[in-house]
């Protein structure tokens, strides 16, 4: 989807932050619905690391003081071998401008890039106070996010509360992420759906939330183990041409079945086909201490990748 200005979709995962700002709101123009992402060239992946997959190393609300923080994370994900990381937002002990910039810079001298962050926002709320909160949440956090030097912020839909219908729980999400992407345009960050559960459950969910957005900094975070569906890989597959971002799970769950490893092959081959270009980031969930289960899982992934020339 081309713009005014040679700019596309695609193209702000390469533009630096506050890019869009220097356009001018006027050259921001969209004719349709989201469409695929613009990509141009072959399909690359660029490894990276989910903060999430050592979060109870990192966890500030448990009992005891967290073992890491997110310096030592970020070290950790350099020795393992990562390009590039993502420390979730629920994570940082602190988020002043000095902070955000000494983890940009620590991220820098180890050679890792900072692919975006997370934020655990619901945009169902019923209540318009709580939803405009979580709307300020995610636009501190794109800001945060750009400062940080990261081109994407993965935000979340929610669930339909008790007693509603999923319609009226997704035309608020829809109005959330306009409102939140109009805010955050002076940051450039990409604001990324995940598929996450609630009314993204399903990829006719998730389909009617996409079309719904009609903004160039808005994307899906394809997430391969959140489809719990008849077909996870269809779904993955469905929803890769549209992805600014992939978190690689290593298992994935049928519907009514039992979770299994993930067949990364498969997983990687579909991105190829839709010509994927971005972060490909491990966020590891499964039972295996994590620091075992990474940087093993990340060796495998970059092995794949490599034998693929993606």
């Amino acid at each position: 989807m081309k713009h005014s200005g040679g700019l596309n979709r695609r193209g702000f995962l390469s533009a630096a932050p506050g890019a869009l700002l220097a356009m001018g709101a006027g050259s921001i123009g969209i004719a349709r619905a989201i469409d695929p992402l613009v990509r141009t060239g072959k399909a690359k992946l660029k490894l990276g690391v989910a903060a999430y997959g050592v979060r109870s190393l990192l966890d500030l609300k448990a009992k005891k003081k967290p073992e890491w923080d997110l310096f030592q994370f970020a070290t950790k994900a350099a020795e393992w071998g990562f390009k590039s990381v993502e420390p979730t937002s629920y994570y940082f002990s602190e988020s002043g401008p000095d902070y955000l910039d000494r983890f940009r810079e620590h991220c820098s001298k180890l050679g890792l890039e900072i692919s975006g962050s997370a934020v655990g926002n619901n945009f169902c709320l019923a209540d318009e106070a709580a939803r405009k909160t979580q709307i300020d949440q995610v636009v501190d956090w794109a800001a945060k996010t750009a400062r940080m030097g990261g081109k994407t912020l993965r935000i979340f839909a929610g669930n339909t509360a008790k007693g509603e219908k999923d319609e009226a729980a997704a035309a608020r999400c829809i109005e959330a992420i306009k409102e939140a992407c109009k805010r955050s345009e002076k940051s450039g960050v990409i604001l990324a759906l995940e598929n996450h559960g609630g009314i993204t459950s399903t990829a006719d969910q998730l389909l009617k939330l996409v079309r719904g957005v009609d903004h160039p900094l808005f994307a899906v975070n394809l997430d391969t183990g959140n489809f719990r569906t008849e077909d996870p890989y269809a779904d993955m597959a469905k929803f890769a041409p549209y992805a600014a971002v992939v978190q690689v799970k290593t298992e994935v769950q049928r519907k009514g079945k039992a979770k299994v490893p993930a067949d990364f092959g498969r997983i990687l081959d579909l991105l190829a086909a839709a010509n994927f270009q971005g972060y490909f980031v491990l966020e590891y969930e499964a039972a295996e201490d994590p620091l075992t289960a990474i940087p093993r899982e990340g060796k495998k992934l970059a092995a794949m990748i490599k034998e693929r020339g993606l």
